[in-house]
C-alpha cells in the first residue's frame, strides 16, 4: 500500500504510525500484566509510551536510510554512470573496459541487497561482453572489407577468430575443382593431413558443426597440435548454403558460451568474404589466362615479358624469347574440325609446359601462336629449349577416333644482350621474324637471330 511516492516517506509514515500505536497500547498491556492503575494511567506514562513509540520508528528510518539507502543510492549512481557512458561517442571496447571497471557493487549481503547488487553486476558483465563482441565483430568486418587475396583474408581472419575465441590452433580450408587446399594455419604441425581428414569432410558434407570435447582428466596428444586439445570446432563455411571451406579452431580449455553470438556473426562474415575472394581469384585467372589452354594470355604476358625484361637490363642478366606455332594449323581445323584444332591447341600447350625450364612463362600469343619467356636464359639456351619443344610436338599425336594425328611447330627465337634492342618489344620483333623465315624454310624448325 502506498500514501506517497516516495517509499523511504511511506516507510517513515509507517513506522512513526506503527510507533504511535505500540506507545499507546504499551500501558494496557502493562496493566496486564498486574501493574496498578494509578502506575500506569498517568499522563506522563501515557506520554512517555507514546514518545518513545515514535522514537523507536524514527530510528528504524533513519537506520534504514543509512543501511539499505545507501545501497540503493550505490545502485543508481552506477546506473547512471552506465547510462552516461553510453550517451557519449565511445568504442564499444573503450564502454566495456570503463563499466567494468567502474561499475561493479561489492556484494556484502546475503539477503534481496545483496541479490539485487550480483544482478547488477551479472547485468554489467553482460553488457560489457556485448559490446566487446560487437566491436570484435566491427573490427573483423572491417579487416574483411580490405581484402581480397584468399590467402591474406584467411590469416588475418584466423588470428582474430583464435584471439576472440581464446583458441590457440587452428586453420581455414577452401573447396576448389573438388578439392581442400589451405587457406591459412596456425601451430599446426601437419596442416596437409587435415586436406584428407575424416571429420573435415563429414563437416562439408553434413553442412553442420563437428565438435570434439575431452575432459581435462582425459588428455590425448594431438599429432596435428603442439599442446592437448581439451576442445576442437571444425566449422563449415557455407555460402547460400552450399560448403565452400572449412574453419578448424582448437583450444586448451573450453570454448566459452557467451563468445557463441560473436563466433557466429564471425562465420557470416568469413563465409561471405572468403567467397568474395574466391570469386575474385577466378576472375584474376580468367583476365590473366586463356580459357582453352589455361596459359597467360597476351595482355598478361607481355607485362610479364616488359617486367622480366626491365629486371634483366638492371641486373645485367641475359633473357630468351620463343616465339613458336602449329604448322598447317588451318588445314588441321579445316580438315577434322575446330574441336580437333582445340585438342591440338590443348595438346601443344601441354607439351610446351613439360619442355620449358622451371621459373620460364608460356603465352598464348594468339591463335594457334605462342611465345615463351625464358628469364636468364643465354642464345644456347634458348636455342635448347625450342629444339627441344619441337622435338617433344614432332613425337606427339592426337587421337581423334581410329586417326593418330601429328602436327609439327615452327620457333624463331631472339635473346638479350645477344640482340642489341632496345626494349622487350625489339625482343619479340627478332623472334617473330626468325618465326616467319622458319616457316618460309620449310616449318618443322627451328630459326633465331634475323635482323
Amino acid at each position: 500500500m502506498r500514501i506517497t511516492k516516495k517509499v523511504f516517506k511511506d516507510l517513515a509514515i509507517f513506522m512513526i504510525g506503527f510507533g504511535l500505536i505500540i506507545g499507546i497500547i504499551f500501558p494496557f498491556f502493562v496493566i496486564a500484566l498486574g501493574v496498578p492503575k494509578e502506575y500506569i494511567l498517568t499522563p506522563i506514562f501515557i506520554f512517555l509510551c507514546i514518545f518513545a513509540g515514535i522514537f523507536v520508528g524514527a530510528v528504524n528510518i533513519i537506520l534504514a536510510r543509512n543501511i539499505v539507502g545507501k545501497r540503493l543510492s550505490l545502485l543508481s549512481s552506477k546506473m547512471s554512470f552506465v547510462r552516461d557512458k553510453l550517451t557519449k561517442e565511445l568504442s564499444s571496447a573503450d564502454l566495456a573496459e570503463s563499466c567494468e571497471k567502474n561499475c561493479i557493487i561489492e556484494v556484502d549481503s546475503e539477503d534481496v541487497i545483496g541479490e539485487s547488487a550480483a544482478s547488477f553486476n551479472n547485468l554489467v558483465h553482460t553488457l560489457a561482453n556485448s559490446m566487446k563482441n560487437e566491436q570484435a565483430i566491427k573490427d573483423f568486418n572491417k579487416m574483411l572489407s580490405t581484402q581480397l587475396e584468399i590467402e591474406q583474408l584467411s590469416q588475418n581472419a584466423l588470428i582474430k577468430i583464435n584471439h576472440f575465441m581464446d583458441s590457440q590452433a587452428g586453420a581455414i580450408l577452401y573447396e576448389q575443382g573438388g578439392e581442400l587446399l589451405i587457406a591459412a594455419s596456425m601451430n599446426i604441425k601437419n596442416p596437409e593431413s587435415l586436406l584428407e581428414n575424416d571429420a573435415v569432410w563429414n563437416a562439408m558434407r553434413l553442412k553442420s558443426r563437428q565438435r570434439f570435447t575431452l575432459t581435462n582428466e582425459i588428455k590425448i596428444e594431438s599429432p596435428l597440435i603442439n599442446f592437448f586439445p581439451i576442445e576442437t570446432i571444425i566449422e563449415p563455411l557455407l555460402y547460400k548454403n552450399l560448403p565452400i571451406g572449412v574453419l578448424i579452431i582448437s583450444s586448451a580449455t573450453n570454448f566459452k558460451e557467451e563468445n557463441d553470438y560473436g563466433f557466429e556473426m564471425f562465420l557470416q562474415g568469413l563465409s561471405l568474404s572468403l567467397r568474395n575472394a574466391i570469386t575474385y581469384d577466378q576472375l584474376q585467372k580468367l583476365a590473366a589466362n586463356d580459357p582453352l589452354t589455361n596459359l597467360y594470355n597476351r595482355r598478361f604476358g607481355m607485362v610479364r615479358l616488359t617486367e622480366e625484361y626491365s629486371r634483366a637490363v638492371r641486373s645485367n642478366l641475359p633473357i630468351g624469347i620463343i616465339m613458336f606455332d602449329i604448322d598447317h594449323f588451318k588445314v588441321v581445323n579445316d580438315t577434322y574440325g575446330h574441336t580437333v584444332g582445340d585438342k591440338a591447341l590443348v595438346n601443344v600447350s601441354n607439351i610446351a609446359r613439360m619442355a620449358i625450364r622451371e621459373g620460364d612463362f608460356l603465352i598464348r600469343y594468339g591463335g594457334e601462336e605462342f611465345l615463351v619467356i625464358l628469364p636468364g636464359a643465354s642464345k644456347e639456351d634458348t636455342n635448347y629449349v625450342a629444339e627441344r619443344l619441337r622435338h617433344m610436338i614432332e613425337d606427339s599425336s592426337i587421337k581423334y577416333g581410329e586417326l593418330q594425328i601429328k602436327i609439327t611447330i615452327s620457333a624463331g627465337y631472339s635473346s638479350f644482350p645477344e640482340n642489341d634492342v632496345t626494349d622487350e618489344n625489339n625482343l619479340v620483333t627478332i623472334a617473330d621474324k626468325a618465326l616467319y623465315n622458319a616457316k618460309e624454310s620449310g616449318r618443322n624448325k627451328v630459326i633465331g637471330y634475323i635482323d
